[in-house]
């Protein structure tokens, strides 16, 4: 408690925000010091001097000193604010409050200037982390939207990619509070903003997070304050390239706590992996010959061997597995734990005094066991090992001398193995996950993620929290250096003068850990060095050194520990373990002893040293190393642009909804974030915004509201009101002084509580006023109600006789009204009877008066029909006769078109029969070729075998004249001297020659051999080249006969035109005879021969030739007959042409109905286009479609949807699938589908077809059985209209979208014309808030008037506005919900006059072209009505669910009644009741498993199909238009022209 009242103090020197007796008077209210709640708030009741009296919020009355209370501001937000810096009150209490506030809201992000605070939950917040979320913070201005750890990522990354430099983010944090999470959100976002996939699908996120169980459990530890406590620095990498894209990762480690594995103090414990190790199933312990943590010295140090809710086993189990997810192999996996169980047995290895001086050896035979069990895991000699540990060799120019240690020394060089071998681990465990997770040398940027351990302070601190502490200084000079810039440039920007601010810094106290030669970790270096220093010298010679030094004190009751007062305390340090823990030999013994180990893996940890640096051992201080480490990570800080993240937890039982604030007023200490504060006080702690200044304070000048000043200017004039000095007005903001927020809100109460008491004047002379006037009112109803009573019953005695007259004159019209009714029914029965009489009478005579006239008219109808019998029959002889000769002329002709076709099948069977040739020829001249190329093939094998005949024959030869010569010589060696000579000398002389001459024949031999040869190649040469002549001949034949069967299929196609034609000649025929006067047997014959006609053949099976038919007559014909077809076939492909160029012009619209789809639609129509199996004008169509598109114009895109829609709903009623078509087979297969064909037909009955399929009522339209590019036509206009919806939509967003983002919040005019409203000035700034919305409205009008004048179908216009609103909803709403300063009252206001404007112009659109836009925006109409009513407090959680809200989700709704704030009638948000109901349905809503996501999201799919809008809308008929000027006098589209007529 002493040292927090010693920074307090030094606290409100610095900030000077201490309470005086000017800003201190009775009513004010102030925070006072709470021994349980750190500070609590109170007001005051009374003043004596420098002593107030407070009655607290808890009821109690406290007295204190005016200097330790703290003004409270009484305006802050209920739920607080997002960023501290605009708190009226920047202190301790103050930001105690704010964090307190939004934690009970589960706001657990807010900003101090652009350091981020996170507050862990201890719960699950889904909703805060979901890819909306992300989405939203994606490219967001910093500090626009509520604070969050996205947009600090967001910041770094922009920042990055803007300036070209390389960012790091500083996570620093008690263990607990959410440092691990927090970073595990960051890399998610910047792996969602780099979008680079790793390996296997995994992210680099997840990579990153999936090397932490292996290293918490080789670098982790339980400390006095956290059960898994990291003792070594992370620094994450994200690395980045050129554009901006995730290129790799790297983790690197620093400040690893080494000592740990030697020392370890009660109750922490050693890294977690000895004691997994020792938990790990029996077979491990077994193999590695293991026993119970009580059982090492390295372990039982400490009496704290287990962790509460925590298996070890289990841990054991699940670092193995998460090694297998890295990547580290089994066998790498066994070494690493051999090596841990090594370091656990070379610990238990004790030394007892030898024979010699200054000797050691191994104490028992305990510790021999030991010593042998460790050599067989690190597998090295054991000798060797012992050697390393209890002699040192050393290395002089003379000689090398081997010398023994005693076994002090020799317990000091166990310890200095057991920890380099673990520090060796360490890394490369280290480089084995980075090089898991994939590092890029090459990478343009980094953003990096630094992890590291908190401040610390214990009742007992030693060499480690030492080292701690020292890294912490060095990071909180950092963060320091870094505020102090935020704070220059904020002042830069706002151009005040800022020169005369003195920085705040913590040199002194790092001069003070690491200065040389002077600083404590120099004489720790130096006293470690020499034998005989103890921890008693260390400290004396401490307090010689800094006897002086206020940074540096000395404790009154110890002789051994000293104080060094840090940035976040004082800190008393022990000094009985600092020498030992420092020292880290490094042995060359050591070194050789592990190289040279049979085992793969310890010798790669230990790699060969060079020569110089392994001849003797070193000493390295480990205070040293940490220094040089440290500063690394400055030299890497440094060189980046620094984003801070302070991680509190708010409780230590880590429990949701628990915040215990001196908890975390020591965190925010620690983390520097009350230094921070203490910098920012340095200066300009208060800043307001001219609106917020004269929005508060215009109060205490009103008169300067009553002119229309500038509000600069109007702040300057309540200011120099005041006589405040020393204050900086800047270009949008003012900036006070300590104390001056406290004296100004000081006058402020002043004039409110006089402004109080004349409204309370004011009300009890209205109080008294209305008693008087309700008491005369009294009087005078009492006297109305007598003088009412006395004329109610004069009225009664009148009424009474009024009602006597009218009984009397009731009954006497009664009784005359009976006798009239009596005599006037007797009259009427009588004169009944006389008129039914003499109806009877006349009936009679009619009746026999019409039977007479029946009878004449059946007389006179027998007569005329009579005569007209004989007429008929006398007329039907004669046009039988004249019909019958008229059918024998076309009969006639029938039959001449008969013999053409026998003629033209004739032709077809020879031009086969030519084929069937022609084929064969090919064949044989084929099989030709082939028996050649066989023969030709012996041939030339023949020719080898004979040429290696001949070859064999020669060299047998020269083997026989090589052996006779040699014979020859041999015989003329051996042959007597002088008496025999001459008779060898002959008889060799004949051998030779005869030789000779048979070389000579086998070479003449040889030479007619090589002559044949020769020939045989000639041969074979020729033989190739008449080859290559055959196969040329060859292909020119099948050339031909190609072109044969391309005459062949063109045949087929004259012969199927030639039948169509028949056909059509033959329904002329029987539609112009009289069938039902043909004989039977005549009909008969004649269907039969034109049936036998249509398939080329007459009735006796035989080709339907006429006699005098010849072959060069077909040919003649035939020749006649293909230059009409390819004529014909010029004016399709020409109308084709015709109608594209028409349709690439804008034809407009006829009747509401576009002009371009009904011209398309009637030319496939007639055309049959949609029967056809192959065409190209569907592609060509499509392609003009496509063309026109290209060009992004809202116009041509509405006409084109327009022409597209119609034309595809033309399709879907007349279009059907094969098979279903209502014609029977009989008559399918009297239709041609060949062009000819149905041109030929149309040709027949032009006006007929028109009648039957164009003109007709929509209920009578003929479906088509449509062929494949029928349908596939129909996918693409489907595909088309769906592109153009989109395109148009998208359109539409991409203009209002700018607009939205200013719609939300209302812009902010002068606050004094607003403040004196002004008819005038309200009317234009009503107009000036209006003109957003208003440009909305324009846009939205400007598409409904391109789309109605391209007759765009209604259903798909609502589709678009059903869209854009829905759209306008999500973005309106999410930003709602992601703003504070737009949960207001008095921006609900500005919203609601806004979709004021949308609801009118739905109504002016009407609902068959707005449809139900408007109920699209339900979830921002709703939050809107919320936010402006005024009576929330005194809903419930039913009412508001179910009556106002019934769209919004709890956790939308209990988001925005957290974040309301009314500026402009002080109305509250729902009860504390509703708001806690809220949160534990949220939290049941969390533990379902059910979606706590509070964004919105938009719906950018197509919202329609073919058959949705075929059934909304009315069947549409392809009316009669007036073709365009460009085909209307083309006789290929009089079509056109006779429909229209």
């Amino acid at each position: 408690m002493s040292l927090r009242k010693k920074f307090m103090d030094a606290l409100v020197q610095a900030n000077r925000w201490k309470a005086t007796p000017e800003n201190i008077i009775v009513g004010c209210h102030v925070w006072v010091e709470d021994p349980e709640l750190a500070w609590i708030d109170g007001e005051v009741t009374w003043v004596n001097g420098h002593e107030i009296h407070v009655q607290t919020a808890n009821g109690k009355s406290v007295v204190t000193d005016i200097s330790k209370a703290y003004p409270k501001d009484t305006e802050a937000p209920p739920g607080g604010v997002d960023d501290m810096t605009k708190l009226a009150y920047l202190h301790e209490p103050g930001v105690l409050h704010n964090l307190a506030a939004r934690y009970e809201l589960n706001e657990i992000y807010t900003y101090t200037g652009n350091i981020l605070i996170a507050v862990n939950p201890f719960q699950r917040l889904p909703h805060l982390y979901d890819t909306n979320m992300m989405q939203q913070y994606k490219g967001a201005v910093f500090g626009e939207l509520s604070p969050h750890v996205f947009a600090v990522a967001d910041a770094s990354y922009r920042a990055m990619i803007n300036e070209g430099k390389s960012n790091s983010i500083l996570v620093s944090g008690e263990s607990g509070a959410g440092k691990t999470e927090t970073t595990k959100m960051l890399m998610r976002y910047l792996a969602y903003l780099g979008g680079r996939s790793g390996i296997e699908g995994r992210t680099v996120e997840q990579q990153v997070l999936e090397s932490n169980p292996v290293l918490e459990a080789f670098g982790n530890a339980k400390t006095v304050r956290n059960n898994n406590s990291s003792r070594f620095g992370k620094f994450v990498e994200i690395q980045f390239d050129n554009n901006g894209r995730i290129s790799g990762a790297a983790i690197r480690t620093y400040l690893l706590e080494r000592s740990r594995v030697c020392q370890v103090s009660d109750p922490e414990r050693n890294y977690h992996c000895f004691y997994l190790l020792c938990a790990a199933p029996p077979e491990v312990r077994e193999k590695y010959k293991l026993g119970s943590p009580e059982s090492f010295h390295y372990l039982n140090q400490s009496k704290c061997y287990k962790l509460d809710g925590v298996d070890d086993g289990q841990e054991y189990l699940a670092t193995r597995r998460a090694m297998d997810v890295v990547g580290i192999s089994e066998e790498d996996q066994e070494a690493i734990f051999r090596v841990v169980a090594a370091i656990l047995h070379l610990g238990n290895i004790e030394f007892s005094k030898g024979p010699e001086v200054d000797s050691s050896v191994i104490k028992d035979e305990k510790s021999r066991f030991h010593l042998k069990t460790t050599a067989e895991l690190l597998m090295c000699d054991a000798k060797s090992l012992e050697d390393a540990l209890i002699k040192r060799v050393m290395v002089t120019p003379e000689e090398v001398i081997t010398r023994t240690l005693d076994p002090v020394s020799a317990v000091v060089s166990r310890d200095a193995l057991a920890k380099t071998v673990y520090s060796c681990l360490f890394d490369w465990l280290v480089e084995k996950i980075n090089i898991s997770i994939g590092q890029d040398p090459n990478s343009k940027y980094i953003i990096g993620v630094l992890d590291i351990y908190g401040f610390e302070s214990f009742k007992f601190n030693s060499f480690e929290q030492f080292c701690i502490n020292f890294t912490n200084e060095k990071l909180q000079q950092h963060f320091n250096q870094h505020v102090f810039k935020m704070e220059q440039e904020e002042y830069t920007k706002e151009e005040i003068n800022w020169s005369y601010i003195e920085f705040v810094d913590n040199q002194d106290v790092l001069d003070l850990i690491e200065k040389k030669p002077g600083g404590v970790i120099a004489l720790l270096d130096e006293a470690c060095m020499f034998p005989k220093s103890t921890h008693e010298t260390f400290a004396q010679k401490l307090y010689q050194t800094f006897k002086d030094n206020k940074r540096f004190m000395k404790p009154k009751l110890s002789r051994t520990s000293f104080t060094i007062a840090h940035y976040a305390g004082e800190v008393t340090y022990q000094t009985d373990q600092f020498l030992d823990k420092n020292k880290d030999y490094v042995v060359a013994d050591h070194q050789d002893l592990l190289t040279a180990s049979k085992c793969p893996f310890v010798a790669c940890l230990f790699p060969p040293l060079p020569e110089e640096s392994s001849k003797s051992s070193k000493f390295s201080s480990i205070g040293s190393r940490f220094k040089l480490q440290l500063q690394s990570l400055m030299e890497t800080l440094n060189s980046t642009e620094p984003h801070y993240i302070r991680c509190v937890k708010p409780n230590n039982v880590l429990k949701p909804a628990i915040f215990e604030n001196i908890n975390l007023l020591n965190q925010l200490r620690c983390g520097g974030v009350l230094e921070a504060i203490r910098i920012s006080c340095a200066g300009y702690p208060t800043r307001q915004t001219f609106y917020d200044f004269l929005l508060r304070f215009g109060v205490l000048a009103p008169e300067v509201l009553d002119e229309n000043y500038d509000d600069k200017v109007g702040c300057q004039m309540i200011l120099g009101k005041m006589g405040l000095k020393g204050y900086q007005i800047g270009k949008a903001k003012i900036f006070l002084r300590a104390g001056q927020m406290a004296e100004l809100d000081t006058r402020r109460v002043e004039v409110l509580g006089n402004a109080a008491r004349t409204i309370q004047r004011q009300g009890r002379t209205y109080i008294a006023r209305r008693k008087f006037i309700s008491m005369q009112n009294a009087a005078i109803k009492l006297q109305s109600w007598c003088r009412a009573r006395i004329a109610c019953k004069l009225y009664e005695k009148l009424q009474q006789e009024a009602a006597a007259v009218k009984i009397q004159k009731n009954f006497r019209r009664y009784v005359a009204g009976k006798s009239y009714t009596e005599a006037r029914s007797s009259s009427i029965t009588l004169q009944a009877g006389l008129r039914a009489m003499a109806a009877r009478y006349e009936f009679r005579f009619r009746k026999q008066t019409k039977a007479a006239i029946i009878i004449q008219s059946h007389l006179r109808c027998y007569i005329a029909h009579s005569y007209y019998k004989h007429l008929q029959k006398a007329v039907l002889e004669t046009q039988c006769g004249w019909r019958r000769r008229v059918a024998q002329r076309e009969l006639r002709k029938l039959k001449m078109a008969a013999r053409e076709t026998g003629a033209l099948k004739e032709a077809k069977d020879k031009l086969e029969k030519r084929v069937e040739e022609l084929t064969w020829r090919l064949q044989f001249e084929k099989q030709l070729k082939a028996n050649m190329e066989e023969e030709k093939a012996q041939e030339i094998s023949k020719l080898q075998d004979a040429l290696q005949g001949l070859q064999m024959q020669v060299e047998e030869a020269n083997s026989r004249v090589i052996k006779e010569r040699e014979a020859a010589q041999k015989a003329i060696e051996e042959a007597p001297p002088v008496i025999k000579e001459v008779p060898v000398v002959v008889q060799d002389t004949e051998k030779v020659d005869s030789l000779t001459a048979e070389v000579e024949n086998l070479k003449a031999l040889l030479l007619t051999e090589k002559q044949a040869l020769e020939d045989a190649r000639k041969a074979f040469l020729e033989s190739e080249a008449r080859n290559k002549e055959v196969v040329k001949k060859l292909e020119d034949a099948e050339q031909k006969m190609n072109e044969h069967r391309d005459s062949m299929q063109r045949m087929d196609e004259k012969l199927c035109n030639a039948v169509s034609e028949n056909q059509v000649l033959r329904q002329q025929a029987l539609t112009m005879t009289p069938t039902k006067h043909v004989p039977a047997p005549a009909r008969s014959k004649t269907m039969t021969a034109l049936r036998s006609t249509e398939n080329g053949k007459v009735p006796n099976g035989e080709p339907k030739l006429s006699p005098d038919t010849t072959p060069a007559a077909y040919s003649n014909q035939s020749e006649s007959e293909d230059i009409p077809q390819k004529s014909l076939n010029d004016k399709q492909q020409e109308y084709q042409d015709l109608l594209i160029k028409c349709i690439s012009q804008n034809l407009g619209y006829s009747g509401g109905k576009p002009v371009a789809a009904s011209l398309i639609y009637k030319c496939f129509l007639h055309w049959r286009s949609f029967e056809v199996e192959k065409t190209s004008i569907f592609d060509r169509i499509i392609q003009t479609i496509s063309s026109a598109i290209e060009v992004q114009d809202n116009n041509i895109l509405t006409y084109w949807l327009s022409n597209t829609s119609t034309l595809l709903l033309l399709l879907q009623q007349t279009l059907k699938a094969t098979g279903a078509a209502s014609l029977t087979p009989q008559r399918r297969r009297t239709i041609s589908t060949s062009l000819f064909g149905r041109m030929s037909s149309l040709r027949a009955s032009p006006q007929s077809f028109l009648n039957g399929r164009m003109v007709g009522r929509s209920d009578n339209i003929r479906q088509v059985e449509a062929k494949y590019p029928a349908l596939l036509f129909k996918q693409q206009l489907t595909a088309f209209l769906e592109k153009m919806y989109g395109v148009i939509r998208d359109n539409l967003k991409r203009e209002i979208s700018p607009l939205l983002g200013l719609c939300i919040q209302a812009p902010r005019t002068s606050r004094a014309s607003l403040m004196k409203g002004r008819s005038h000035s309200n009317a234009a700034a009503q107009q000036a808030l209006m003109a957003h919305w208003q440009s909305i409205v324009k846009s939205l009008n400007s598409y409904l008037k391109t789309m109605k004048s391209n007759y765009v179908p209604p259903v798909l216009v609502r589709k678009v506005y059903s869209q854009i609103f829905s759209f306008i909803n999500v973005q309106l709403f999410n930003s709602l919900l992601l703003r504070r300063e737009c949960c207001s009252f008095s921006n609900g206001e500005y919203v609601k006059a806004g979709l004021a404007e949308l609801e009118q112009w739905c109504d002016d659109a009407t609902e068959e072209y707005a449809g139900s836009a408007w109920d699209d925006l339900k979830h921002i109409r709703q939050a809107i009505g919320f936010l402006v009513i005024h009576q929330k407090p005194k809903k419930t959680l039913n009412e508001i669910t179910k009556d106002l809200c019934p769209a919004l989700s709890i956790q939308q709704l209990y988001r925005i009644s957290t974040m309301y704030w009314d500026d402009k009638y002080g109305t509250h948000t729902a009860s504390p009741d509703v708001i806690s109901s809220m949160r534990i349905q949220m939290t049941e809503d969390a533990n379902n498993a059910v979606s706590n996501s509070f964004l919105l999201d938009d719906d950018s799919s197509i919202p329609f199909t073919v058959d949705e809008i075929s059934s909304s809308m009315t069947q549409l008929e392809a009316g009669d238009i007036e073709p365009p000027e460009l085909i209307r006098q083309n006789s290929g589209f009089s079509f056109l022209v006779q429909c229209a007529e």
